[in-house]
């Protein structure tokens, strides 16, 4: 028996994908806080256990299920992400969130080039113009300085890349599995992610920066202050909350329509970031941000067209 056509509601879809984005671009202005206190691998290792009983209750009020059909596919993408947002909230620590919201989305043109060298599908002049207009932006946003290169540069470009090889993992060999089970399959990647920096940098026991700086190679921090605890509980709930509103948004409206909401982040992030923080977005970062964005909207165009 074939299942039932879903029902197309495209302002509800619009809706639920700005909601979305605007939770996620709000939630990750707390992780410099958060990384002034605390590791990026204790951020793992906790979210994950904050997040899985969210995710749990999700499943059991009937709105999916944790099971997956193919473990090793749902586990394979669950570790691309969990590398991309490993990649992304490293950058969140050192760089303004409109930097690494440019970085992390540059994954529109990475999944252009992926899939044309991995499966052979043939480039038009308009993906060419695409992936053009995004590395320009990159440049732009970055602007990077020859002479003062550091790996901090490119890491929401890495965070980019592997959340392209995550979105491929979910269109193909991830196809039919449930959300619930994708999503508690990526915490738990990052949980043991996390387990196993913090295991890394006790034995290695590396010099550690003041605040920010010691992101990657501060160890576990016990106890945590109040506010830390309030901002793991509400990056992990709301991060939860986030996914699900993107999910709900893609079943409610077709994807080339929908995906194009996805760049209000660039809008919602760096407002609250300059709200919470006065952070301000500069003109580079304005016209960066600008030519990502086109880029992205090109390749969901064109892809309409086939």
């Amino acid at each position: 028996m074939s299942r039932p056509v879903p029902e197309t509601r495209p302002l509800a879809a619009a809706a639920s994908m700005l909601g979305a984005m605007a939770v996620i671009g709000v939630i990750d202005n707390a992780v410099p806080r958060l990384a002034a206190e605390i590791g990026l691998w204790q951020f793992y290792a906790w979210r994950v256990v904050l997040a899985v009983p969210v995710i749990l209750l999700a499943a059991r009020l009937g709105l999916g299920s944790v099971r997956p059909d193919r473990l090793w596919a749902v586990v394979l993408r669950g570790a691309m992400l969990a590398i991309s947002m490993m990649f992304y909230f490293g950058a969140l620590s050192v760089l303004p969130i409109a930097q690494a919201l440019s970085g992390l989305f540059t994954s529109p043109v990475f999944v252009l080039v992926i899939t044309a060298l991995a499966l052979r599908q043939p480039i038009g002049p308009w993906r060419v113009l695409a992936v053009s207009m995004g590395f320009v932006g990159i440049l732009v946003v970055l602007s990077p300085d020859p002479s003062n290169l550091s790996l901090a540069t490119f890491l929401p470009v890495f965070g980019g890349l592997f959340y392209a090889l995550g979105a491929i993992a979910t269109r193909t060999v991830c196809a039919g599995e449930d959300v619930l089970a994708m999503l508690l399959a990526m915490f738990l990647v990052q949980g043991l992610i996390g387990v196993a920096g913090l295991s890394a940098v006790t034995l290695l026991q590396p010099e550690v920066g003041e605040g920010a700086a010691g992101f990657v190679t501060r160890g576990w921090v016990w106890p945590m202050s109040p506010l830390v605890h309030l901002l793991m509980v509400v990056q992990a709930v709301f991060s939860v909350l986030g996914v699900g509103l993107i999910t709900r948004a893609y079943a409610l409206g077709e994807a080339s329509y929908v995906a194009v909401f996805e760049y209000s982040v660039f809008i919602f992030g760096p407002l609250a970031a300059f709200v919470i923080f006065g952070q301000r977005v500069g003109w580079n970062e304005v016209a960066g941000i600008a030519l990502i964005a086109g880029a992205g909207l090109v390749i969901v165009w064109r892809l309409r067209d086939g």
